[in-house]
Formats: structure tokens, sequence, C-alpha cells
């Protein structure tokens, strides 16, 4: 049996039906993408899950003592408390019997009446505390919020001081750390930059526990799932391996179910037509074939499930207008500084015709400032840009900004290209999936997803040959990125990318360049070519562990207290084994003593062995009480 066993489960609201006869079997060490477009329900079966919302139909049947961890159970609700004591509280037990531990410690030290039963009880605890990972517990935090990018002094600000991005990292922090037997994980690399996201791939592969993951990270599904749950047209299909096996398959299962439905409709139409010959000739024989023709029409009819239709997704290509000369891009010693604080220098690089190159770096290096200052939107501290001949631009900004709010979809489309009719700007926008009424909402009610659609519809028809892209894929389902990767792998002008879809990367890069405070590395190669020389051009490699002189102190202090109790433990047994040897080996000398004994030769050397034995035994217990009093003495 699984741990988690879900059955004919159906969500609805009011008259809106998210997903109706759900079943699935999640087992233990399982880990499993879950994937669909925005609004089929993904996260509200999380909280189905966890209890939160409680399903129309259907059951969800948990293992006994499954310890289910979400990330919306981990809140950041102190906001006075440090980064760093946050994600320690996830151990609050552990710290309570490190408490009990120094208390009772100080009693010991300071003589008690109960001596023993104290020492069993601190013996007890120690051994809890040993067990459950007590002596680690601080490590981890602290790896934790290194791992997701936090140093040192991110580590020691309130929680009110951090962004909405670095309080979620605390969140995933303390999910990650809570022991849970099973995590949901809902879009976990939302603001990890790359370091921070491949550290996450790692400690979930190496972590036992399983889970289950919503994202449109293509390659973290890649790197960390082994099972792939699609919610499409609400239902639930099951797929074995992660997205890259997913993909196959879900079109193997489309083209198969296409093909059974074709067929039957095929021999439908063809005993169809046998019966209404065998109905003309109208002959006792003819209409008992008819009829037996027909109870296998009407058998084929009750059987035939017409295929889903393939869920809405947008589809566009990006053309150019003009090709470009063969130099598209040159930039000489770059610098840039707001308010004096240099955010790069000494920046150079080479863009030519048909080139597709990522820029890559860790957050804050100044990617997103780069792309603007080639643009003109901002200007070097010193150096030059200069583009080649029949260059036309065209930008994506991950800020969205550049659109009127208070337009409609239809208005900021029709005043940014006047030449098209309403026709070509409605038939435009239905490829991106604004349709009928769709076209006349206002900007400032869309999702973050559908004004990236927004964006992409202009930068089509600008039909530039050279786009300048910031996180294209930010705010975009995976359909849309698939999508989106199929528009800009058949593009004929120059890219220069800024991203951290690393599918994405790996898809379409032919070059790489990394970004630092003192220029461009450059290398050839897509993503995971790149990651084999990935520290080279680590400019900002992650920092050494800084000392830490008290909890060094403390963890080592802990360890000789532990010491300490066990080699006082071993020396009260062992005082008792002696007294116990000692009254043996008298007891035998005064039966070895007595006539019958003495009489009887045998019996006489079989004590006689006895006692020699007890004896070295004893010599043994005395060496060992003297080198346990020795070390307890240190």
């Amino acid at each position: 049996m699984g741990i988690i066993t879900v059955n004919g489960l159906k969500v609805e609201f009011g008259e809106q039906l998210l997903f109706d006869n759900m079943t699935f079997e999640i087992q233990k060490g399982d880990r499993v993408a879950l994937i669909g477009v925005n609004g089929c329900g993904k996260s509200t079966l999380f909280k189905v899950l966890t209890g939160e919302i409680l399903p129309t139909d259907g059951t969800v049947v948990l293992a006994k003592n499954l310890n289910i961890g979400y990330m919306e159970q981990h809140v950041c609700r102190n906001l006075d408390r440090s980064a760093y004591n946050e994600v320690l509280s996830v151990f609050s037990e552990l710290l309570d019997i490190e408490k009990q531990i120094e208390a009772l410690n100080n009693i010991i030290n300071n003589g008690c009446e109960e001596l023993d039963k104290t020492v069993e009880k601190l013996s007890a605890l120690q051994d809890r505390f040993n067990l459950e990972g007590g002596l680690t517990c601080r490590s981890r935090a602290r790896s934790a919020l290194l791992g997701l990018g936090f140093d040192d002094e991110q580590m020691n600000l309130p929680v009110g001081a951090l962004s909405g991005g670095q309080r979620a990292k605390l969140q995933l922090a303390k999910l990650l750390l809570c022991n849970a037997d099973f995590l949901l994980l809902d879009e976990p690399t939302n603001h990890l930059d790359t370091a921070a996201a491949q550290w996450l791939e790692d400690f979930l592969t190496g972590s036992r526990c399983g889970y289950l993951v919503i994202s449109h990270d293509r390659y973290f599904l890649d790197k960390t799932t082994n099972r792939t749950f699609e919610l499409e047209n609400k239902k639930m299909t099951v797929y074995k391996g992660n997205y890259s096996a997913y993909l196959p398959q879900r079109a193997e299962r489309r083209l198969t179910e296409q093909r059974v439905y074709d067929n039957t409709i095929k021999e439908i139409n063809r005993l169809e037509g046998i019966i209404e010959q065998q109905r003309r000739w109208n002959r006792e024989k003819n209409i008992k074939t008819a009829e037996s023709k027909q109870k296998i029409v009407d058998r084929l009819s009750e059987s035939l499930v017409r295929p889903d239709s393939t869920p809405d997704s947008i589809k566009f290509n990006l053309g150019i207008n003009t090709r470009s000369g063969d130099d598209v891009l040159s930039v000489t010693d770059l610098s840039l500084a707001f308010d004096g604080v240099p955010l790069f220098d000494n920046v150079s690089m080479e863009l030519h015709r048909g080139e597709r190159v990522f820029l890559l770096g860790p957050n804050g290096c100044g990617k997103t400032s780069l792309i603007k200052t080639l643009l003109g939107k901002y200007k070097a501290n010193s150096g030059r840009i200069r583009y080649g001949t029949e260059v036309k631009t065209g930008y994506y900004d991950q800020i969205q900004t550049g659109m009127d709010s208070e337009k409609t979809v239809f208005e900021e489309m029709a005043d940014a290209f006047p030449a098209m009719t309403n026709t070509e700007i409605r038939s435009t926008l239905a490829r991106f999936l604004f349709k009928n009424d769709d076209v006349f909402k206002p900007l400032s009610s869309l999702s973050g997803g559908e004004r990236a659609k927004v964006l992409m519809t202009k930068l089509m028809l600008t039909e530039a040959n050279f786009l300048l892209l910031d996180e294209p894929t930010n705010h975009l389902d995976i359909s849309s990125c698939e999508a989106l990767e199929n528009a800009l792998s058949g593009y004929e002008g120059t890219l220069l990318i800024v991203s951290h879809d690393r599918y994405l990367i790996n898809s379409l890069a032919d070059k790489i360049f990394y970004l630092t405070p003192h220029g461009i590395k450059v290398f050839e190669g897509n993503y995971e070519e790149f990651l084999e020389k990935y520290k080279p051009f680590d400019s900002n490699p992650e920092p050494q562990k800084a000392k830490e002189p008290k909890q060094n102190d403390y963890k080592n202090k802990k360890e000789r207290d532990a010491l300490r109790r066990k080699t006082r433990a071993r020396l009260n047994r062992l005082e008792i084994e002696i007294s116990e040897y000692e009254d043996k080996i008298a007891a035998e000398n005064e039966a070895l003593s007595s006539p019958d004994v003495a009489a009887d030769y045998e019996k006489a050397m079989e004590i006689t062995e006895k006692i020699a034995k007890a004896e070295r035994e004893l010599n043994s217990m005395y060496e060992e009480w003297e080198n346990l009093s020795l070390e307890l003495d240190k």
C-alpha cells in the first residue's frame, strides 16, 4: 500500500469543476512532478492532500503517522527574529532537549541526592539529542541558508527587513529541514538563481524523503523526479520517468488514442454501410445479418471514447524584416556604476549574426543593467558600444514595464502598431490566447503570465533581427515555455538572453557569456557543457564557512560532557561488576576449603580453574577502571 492513496477525487467550486475521478497512488520514496497549465488545480490538490480543502467527492488516504511538509505551513510570522533563528526554529524540540540537558548538567555538577537517576535521565536525553541530529542542527540550518544564497550578514537580519523573495527562501529552508516524511513543493525554484537551484537539486536528490513538486523549471524536474503526473482536461494521467521521459510518452498516448478512435469510427461506418445494404435487400437472412451488425455497431459506439482535445497553447513564430550584417554588436571596456558604486567594468564582447548567446551570472551582478546599457536606457560610465549595419533590436523586459495599465490589451496593440487593422490585431492576439472579449481586458487586471504574452505579441510584430530578452520564461507555464522555445529555435536573427531557465539554455545556447564584476568570460557550448567547467567562470564562489568560535566551543563542550557522562557511567558499572567478581571468587575459595571438595581432586581442579579465570577477568576490570579514572581526571 502506498503512503498516499487518492481514489475518485472530485473538486468543484460552485459551477467550476477543477478535476473529477482523479485516482493515483504514491509510494514511499517517490519523487513526483505535477504539471499542468496555470489554473488547472495543482495548488488546490496540495491543499486537499493537507486537509485544508475538503473534496466534493472521493477519498484521500494517508499512511499511518505520515508527516507531510508543505511550504505554507512554514510562514515566517515573527518579523523581529533573525533569518538564521527563524530557520533554526524548526528544531525547537531539539533545542528544548538541549536546555534540559544543560539544566541536568548543572544539577549534577552542583551535587544532588538522586545522582544515579539524574545521570540515567541525562544519558537518555543525550542519546535522543544525538540520535535526532541535535549536534548538527545549527550547521544544517546555516548550510541551507548558504545554499539558498544568504551570506552571514543576511542571516543576521530580522525577517521584517528581508525581501519577499528572501522570505520565500526562508520558508523553503524550514520546509527542507522539518524532518517531514513527504514534501509538497510548490514552485520551489522561484526566486533562486542558478547556483541556489543547483544546491536545491543536490539536497533533494541526496534526501531519502519523497515529494510531489509543482514547477515550471523543466531542467529541475529532469534532475529531481522519477514520475510525472499530468493534470489536463480535469483528469490525471500518470507517467513513468522525469519530464524528458514524459514528453514522448504523452505524444505516444495521444497518437494511440487518436488512432483507436479513428479506426473505430472507420469500422462503425463500414458496418453501417453493410447494414444499409442488407436492409435494402430486405430478405430474412439479410435482416438477421443487419441486426447482428447493428449489435456490433452499438457495442463499438458505447465503448467509443473521443480523445481529449489538446489544451490551448500559444503558437507563434519570430520572423525578421531585414537581415543584419555579419557583425551585430561590439562592446569594448564597458563599465557601469550607480552613485559611485561600481557594478561591473572592463566588459568586452562580440556578437555575430545568427548566434544564440545566454548571459549568465549570480543574482545582483548586473545582467539586466548590462542589457539596459546596451539599449541606451542606462548611460555607461566608460567604454564603447557599436552596432553593426541593418541591426534592429527587440527587447523583452522581465519587469514588464513600458505598457500603460489603463489601456486594454487591444488598445495597447493598436497604439503600438497603428498600421494594423482591427481584424489583424484580433487574429494576432488569438494566437496568444486572447480571444473574444479577452482582448478588452485592462492590462491592470492581467496576471503576470498574460502580461508576458502581450509583450511577446509586441516582440513578434517588431520583426527585429536582434532580440535582447531578459528572463522571458518568467511567469510562463510549461506549455508556453515550450512554445517560446520552439519560436526561438526557428528564429533566424541573433539572440542575447538573460535567463535562469536551464532547460531553455541547454536547448538553444551555442555560446555563454558569464558576467563578473571585472568583465565577461566567454564559453562555447550549451549549459551542460558549461557546467563541466563552471568553477573557472565562477567569480563569486560560495563563501567559505565562517568561523563560529562560540558555536564550535559549545559543540566541543557538549561532546566533552557526553564523553564524561559515558565514562562515569562505565566506571559505575565496572565497580558493580568488580564487587560481584570479588564476591564470586570469595565464594569459590570458601567452597575449595571445604573437606568434601578437598577430598575430590577433579572437583578441586574445576573450582581452581574457575577462580583463576575470574581473577584474570577481575585484573582486566581493575586495569580498565584505572584507565577510565585517569581519563575522567583529565
